[in-house]
């Protein structure tokens, strides 16, 4: 294990253990049940009360199954479609539209529009679309929250897809420098001449990578190494893996996912319901899985990382008096948000931790006013690591430069119908699934507040806190 360890800065003391806690995941620690407290409010900073009236989501499929001769633009559609059919709402009140992706098919390299187009929205609704990798969502979703704050719209629809089952695979830098020179070439033996210069190399193809360019190494990489300078084991890791899964099954099977709307993949007779990437493995059956990145010492596994997955979100946003004019009952306010970065190289996946203290104390609340937490999983070991850290006043005075630490979350509180490990992690989409989940949540637990926060690459991260909505329903 010390061998791959990071770098002296992100070295954790040997007094620093990782608690117990009694789902087994023994990265994450249980607090008692909090005594009832006087209600805390939070200062709206829009003077608009913008909420979330509703969100969707088509199933998240393994890629390479159900969605595989699609394109993005239709699982996008789907979610629009699928959001106007929940809501009620009719497209002529959607002043504008944003999606976030993050591998680009490049026939449709503004999805948002072309997803609209496709839904059949009006040609005057504008659309555009980001990128802030695994993220992408969340800022789809804030952008449109200081579009309302500014003014300028009152209905925004913000979603996010990612279809992995077809990636822009390159020419090599080669092979594309000659064939635009070819394309120049006036006459037969200028093209000629040039494809004399062909050499085996130039044919390589460029796949995507889930890679850093910055420091060229791969996100699970990075991941080994986290969970190597935390001390993080690969039992803890499986163990929390397990547990997303068995608690994603348990949200399946008591009918709790019901932002899915199902999906017909044309010319299939049987209609997609459901996410299919939740499996139920035995500890003995994670064991035997060989280290998928660092060889062969690694701990991250296919099983205790997060998958390559195809789907698509969308949600609606408004001022509150919007939609009291439009008869739609919200889920929940969205309070406030943060966005963090970091060092790429020793801190990648170490968003959740920075993003965390930074909104609650902009939100004027601490990490016990926290009813609901869902939190994106990269890794079950990113998961382990950050909670390590929330929980270190070494850390948290020698990296994050605060007082004291974080504080641990409440493991009964934290992603209670699984996370991105078992529900899939369609990189785009994923920040609007958090957002619903957390609003949903709030509702069926009776709790008032919910963080989400999720790493992205890049050493990015964000926080963002949820209220429910009164008398809000699932």
């Amino acid at each position: 294990m010390a061998s791959f360890a990071a770098r002296g800065f992100l070295k954790v003391p040997a007094g620093i253990k990782l608690p117990l806690s009694n789902h087994g995941a023994r990265c994450i620690a249980t607090t008692a049940p909090q005594l009832a407290q006087t209600k805390k409010t939070v200062q709206d900073k829009t003077g608009k009360n913008v909420v979330l009236v509703d969100a969707v989501r088509t199933p998240f499929l393994l890629s390479g199954t159900s969605y595989s001769k699609l394109m993005p633009h239709d699982l996008a559609r789907a979610s629009l479609l699928g959001l106007l059919r929940k809501t009620g709402i009719p497209k002529e009140e959607i002043d504008y539209v944003i999606y976030g992706t993050v591998i680009q098919e490049v026939k449709t390299s503004n999805i948002a529009r072309e997803a609209c187009l496709s839904a059949g929205f009006s040609d005057k609704t504008p659309a555009h679309t980001v990128t802030m990798a695994c993220i992408s969502s969340n800022q789809a979703i804030t952008t449109g929250i200081g579009m309302i704050a500014a003014g300028a719209y009152d209905v925004i629809v913000a979603g996010g897809v990612e279809f992995m089952s077809d990636v822009p695979i390159r020419h090599s830098r080669k092979m594309r420098s000659l064939l635009l020179r070819a394309n120049k070439a006036k006459t037969m033996g200028q093209r000629l001449s040039l494809l004399s210069t062909i050499r085996p190399d130039f044919f390589a193809p460029e796949l995507p990578a889930v890679a850093e360019f910055s420091t060229n190494e791969t996100m699970g990489h990075s991941a080994d190494r986290l969970a190597a300078a935390f001390k993080v084991s690969r039992q803890e890791q499986d163990d929390y893996a397990m547990r997303s899964h068995q608690l994603a099954h348990r949200a399946q099977e008591n009918g709790h996912l019901t932002d899915i709307v199902p999906f017909q993949v044309p010319g299939v007779a049987e209609t997609v319901t459901k996410d299919n990437g939740i499996r139920i493995s035995t500890p003995q059956q994670m064991a035997k899985l060989k280290p998928a990145f660092v060889k062969p010492h690694g701990t991250i596994t296919a099983a205790n990382a997060s998958f390559l997955t195809d789907g698509a979100s969308a949600c609606l946003l408004m001022t509150e008096a919007k939609a009291k004019a439009l008869g739609l009952k919200p889920k929940a306010y969205l309070r406030d948000f943060v966005y963090v970065s970091q060092d790429p190289k020793d801190q990648l996946l170490l968003g959740p931790t920075y993003a965390t203290p930074k909104v609650l104390e902009k939100a004027g609340l601490t990490v016990k006013d926290i009813d609901v937490w869902e939190v994106h999983e990269a890794f079950a070991g990113q998961i382990c690591a950050n909670l390590k850290a929330m929980d270190s006043d070494w850390f948290a005075t020698t990296q994050m430069g605060r007082k004291e630490k974080v504080g641990m979350p409440d493991i009964n509180k934290w992603n209670l119908w699984g996370g991105s490990l078992s529900i899939g992690h369609p990189f785009a989409a994923t920040g609007v699934r958090l957002a619903i989940h957390t609003a949903h949540r709030l509702i069926k637990e009776d709790g008032q507040f919910g963080l989400v926060t999720a790493c992205a690459a890049g050493g990015q991260g964000v926080g963002m806190i949820i209220e429910r909505y009164p008398g809000a329903t699932v």
